[in-house]
C-alpha cells in the first residue's frame, strides 16, 4: 500500500519535507535564541543601571569609548561651563513615551583641561524651546571652574527617539545631542559622549538615562519573537500537508485495491463522480 512513496514524485516530496522541517526548526530556534540574548542584554542593563545609581563617579576619560557596559555609568569632569553655546534641544520628554508633556533639555557645553568640550544636559524643562516665555526661565550656567558628575551617554543618532534629524531648527537649538552634530557650533573639539545631571538647579528637571541601544526590548527583539513564530508555523504547516498528501495517497490505494472509483466516465478527469 505504501509502494507509492518509493516513486519519482514522493522521492521529491519526501527529500523536500526532510530538507524543510529541520531548517524551519533550525531558523525558529535561531530567531529564540536572539530574542532571549536580548532580554538577557535588557535584563543586565537595567542591573547596570541599577549599580550606576550608587556606584563611585569615575573620571570620563576612563569610561570611554561609551558602550554597553559603560553607558549609564556616573562620569566625573572638570572645566568651565561655556553659557555662549548653551543649546536647546527641542520637543524632548522627559520618559520618551508618546503624549508625554512636551519640552527641551538645556545642554551647556563644558570645556575640560583637556581641551575638549562635554556635552552636559543640566536639566529639562516643560513648554517649547521657540517661545521666548518659556525659555526665559532657563537658568543660567554655574560661573568658573567646576566638577560636574553625571549618567554617560553615546552620542545620539538618526534612530534615537525624539531626535530631529532633518535640520531648519532656528540659531541657539540642536536637533541631535552628537559629536557631529556640534562640529559646526561649537569652535572646540568635542567628546563624542554626553552626560545628563543627576542633580539639576531648578526649575530644571533632571533627564533620566536612556538605556544603552541595542539593549532594550525594542521593536527589533518582538521582530525576533514574531520571526521565530513564523518558523515553527512554516515547519508545521509542511508537516501537516506531507500528512495530508499521504493520507490522500494512501485512502486511493485502498479505494483502488476494493475496487472504488474504477469505472471512470471517459474524458473525464480522475476523481470526479460520472454523472
Amino acid at each position: 500500500m505504501y509502494r507509492f512513496l518509493l516513486t519519482p514524485r514522493w522521492w521529491g516530496i519526501n527529500v523536500f519535507a526532510v530538507l524543510a522541517i529541520p531548517f524551519c526548526v533550525f531558523m525558529g530556534s535561531w530567531q529564540l535564541g536572539r530574542f532571549e540574548d536580548r532580554v538577557d542584554s535588557h535584563q543586565q542593563q537595567a542591573d547596570r543601571a541599577a549599580a550606576a545609581e550608587t556606584a563611585a563617579a569615575r573620571p570620563l576619560d576612563s569610561l570611554l569609548p561609551v558602550d554597553q557596559v559603560t553607558s549609564g555609568r556616573q562620569a566625573r569632569a572638570r572645566g568651565t561651563y561655556d553659557a555662549r553655546h548653551q543649546l536647546l534641544v527641542p520637543d524632548r520628554t522627559l520618559d520618551r513615551k508618546a503624549g508625554s508633556r512636551p519640552g527641551f533639555y538645556v545642554l551647556t557645553p563644558l570645556r575640560t583641561d583637556g581641551g575638549k568640550a562635554l556635552p552636559v544636559v543640566r536639566g529639562w524643562l516643560p513648554g517649547d524651546a521657540d517661545n521666548p516665555a518659556d525659555t526665559a526661565e532657563v537658568p543660567a550656567p554655574p560661573t568658573g571652574e567646576v566638577t560636574v558628575t553625571g549618567a554617560l551617554q553615546a552620542s545620539e543618532n538618526v534612530g534615537t527617539s525624539g531626535v530631529r534629524s532633518g535640520g531648519g531648527l532656528p540659531a541657539g537649538q540642536l536637533g541631535m545631542i552628537s559629536a557631529a552634530s556640534l562640529v559646526n557650533i561649537v569652535p572646540y573639539p568635542v567628546y563624542d559622549a554626553w552626560i545628563t545631571l543627576g542633580e539639576t538647579s531648578a526649575p530644571l528637571k533632571a533627564v533620566p538615562p536612556a538605556a544603552a541601544e541595542g539593549s532594550g526590548l525594542d521593536l527589533k527583539a518582538f521582530q525576533n519573537l514574531g520571526y521565530t513564530l513564523e518558523w515553527f508555523v512554516f515547519g508545521g504547516f509542511v508537516a501537516f500537508m506531507w500528512f495530508r498528501l499521504l493520507r490522500r495517497e494512501v485512502e486511493a490505494a485502498r479505494d483502488a485495491a476494493l475496487g472504488i472509483g474504477a469505472d471512470v466516465a471517459e474524458g473525464e478527469p480522475e476523481g470526479v463522480p460520472a454523472g
